[in-house]
């Protein structure tokens, strides 16, 4: 049994993917996509072929979705792992952003196949950089607990880094619901009558104690989302 499947939607050299396999100390067989696709959600690539390219023993591209990989490492690569692991997000998946997330959506993926995982994500304040090793060891901590936390069956772990200061202290760790708050919908109609998104994701209301609130304010959120009761099987 192959102990991870690792994961993204940012594309297999995206910065995040390597803190991620750093965060786990290599083990696992990655399968990411080729290339970037941010807020696929659950999208399912079925109108034409896809072409997948083994760069090494443990690492492959696939030119389709992070549930694609999924469904391709399951099916095509025989892969049997323990967890799926996908991340680390360039931005944050927070409360609605999970309905959106191809980074979430390849561990819902997973679970629909009965598989454990969990997404990772890491907010990014004020555009400012993100510091990856950082995050690869905030990421390790998280993973290391969450592997002996029970989980219910049918469920996933949604983890979302905050993007602290250097003064501030170490981030806690907190169980949280996902916040019930939409995205805000503010557009600018320009000179050709087309409308531009200009939402600002820091500005987004939340509920206390949720998740958006508890990254907001500093510290690791960690969500279980359900997608089906004991009953449902």
């Amino acid at each position: 049994m192959t102990s991870f499947i690792l994961t993204n939607d940012d594309g297999i050299d995206a910065p995040g993917l390597r803190a991620l396999q750093q965060a786990v100390g290599g083990q696992g067989i990655i399968v990411a996509p080729l290339r970037h696709h941010s807020g696929c959600s659950h999208q399912v690539t079925t109108h034409r072929p896809i072409r997948v390219e083994q760069r090494s023993e443990v690492e492959y591209a696939v030119d389709g979705t992070p549930v694609d990989c999924i469904r391709i490492a399951l099916s095509y690569l025989n892969l049997k792992p323990a967890f799926v692991l996908s991340g680390i997000n360039a931005g944050g998946n927070l409360g609605t952003d999970t309905y959106i997330s191809g980074t979430v959506a390849a561990v819902r993926e997973a679970t629909l196949h009965r598989i454990p995982g969990i997404a990772i994500s890491h907010y990014i304040r004020q555009r400012r950089p993100i510091d990856w090793q950082q995050a690869s060891q905030r990421a390790a901590n998280v993973i290391d607990k969450l592997l002996l936390h029970p989980i219910e069956s049918g469920s996933f772990w949604n983890v979302n880094l905050p993007h602290p200061d250097l003064e501030d202290p170490e981030p806690a760790i907190v169980f949280c619901p996902l916040c019930t708050q939409p995205l805000p919908i503010v557009y600018q109609c320009s000179e050709l009558g087309e409308l531009n998104y200009i939402g600002e994701y820091g500005q987004r209301d939340r509920d206390r104690g949720a998740d958006v609130d508890v990254c907001f304010s500093g510290n690791i959120a960690v969500t279980q989302i359900q997608l089906w009761g004991q009953t449902d099987r």
